[in-house]
């Protein structure tokens, strides 16, 4: 189960969809004390990390840009994880995220 959930304000290029989905399914195996969900408590888990993921994204929208970017990278832009998933290579110009935010 994971000790830290990585930081995704502040990188360059911006957090990806992908990233903050996975910083949101983190978060909810570490409250939920569930590192492997099957059946409807894994449909629960993923909803929930949905939800998550969609208020994140525009936090993250919402906030002031950093001084300065994270200390680590997030594990989606980590050669070794990637290589494990079966992922290509992080490029540097991924699909931008939802950089501005209107209430209604």
């Amino acid at each position: 189960m994971c000790r830290n959930i990585t930081e995704l304000r502040g990188l360059e290029p911006p957090a990806t969809r992908d990233e903050i989905e996975a910083a949101a399914r983190q978060f909810v195996r570490k409250i939920s004390g569930v590192a492997k969900p099957k059946g409807d408590v894994a449909a629960a888990m993923d909803a929930a990390a949905l939800q998550i993921a969609h208020i994140s994204e525009h936090l993250l929208a919402d906030l002031p840009a950093r001084r300065q970017p994270p200390k680590s990278d997030p594990p989606l832009r980590r050669p070794e994880v990637r290589a494990r998933l079966g992922l290509p290579p992080f490029e540097a110009s991924p699909t931008p995220t939802l950089r501005t935010h209107s209430h209604p």
